[in-house]
């Protein structure tokens, strides 16, 4: 999880996230997500706009008051209900250490549960046509 994090172009600048226990990193869509406290709280990614900078898992009704706290975040343009700091941003790295903290801290108002993983079934069709596929 560290060493997915550490080798992120925007790694360091979260980095304060790895000492909390809790603390998982996944790959979502080309972007390093990171989980702490079991809830997705910030992706890092380094596409082209607005694929680029930290998007903040969050809910509508936060917004505001995260807007607040970091006056750079916009609403991202693809995936509404998040937030995103973007990396041409004056002071970046300064805001995406305030979002870890906030992240870190367990703050209410950043975060999403994860989807439950859907297990795939295979249709009784599909294992018959495996079954009969050696004969």
């Amino acid at each position: 999880s560290l060493v997915r994090l550490l080798r992120h172009p925007y790694g360091d600048a979260v980095e304060v996230l790895a000492r909390e226990p809790s603390f998982v990193t996944r790959a979502m869509f080309g972007a390093v997500a990171c989980y702490v406290h079991g809830r997705l709280m910030l992706a890092l990614a380094a596409g082209d706009p607005p694929w680029d900078g930290i998007l903040v898992a969050t809910a509508r009704e936060h917004h505001a008051a995260l807007r607040v706290f970091v006056p750079e975040l916009r609403v991202h343009a693809v995936l509404g209900k998040w937030l995103y700091l973007p990396a041409a941003e004056d002071g970046f790295e300064r805001q995406a250490r305030r979002l870890a903290e906030l992240a870190l801290a367990d703050d209410p108002r950043i975060g999403v549960e994860p989807a439950a993983r859907r297990r795939r079934v295979r249709s009784s069709a599909s294992r018959r046509s495996r079954r009969g596929s050696g004969r």
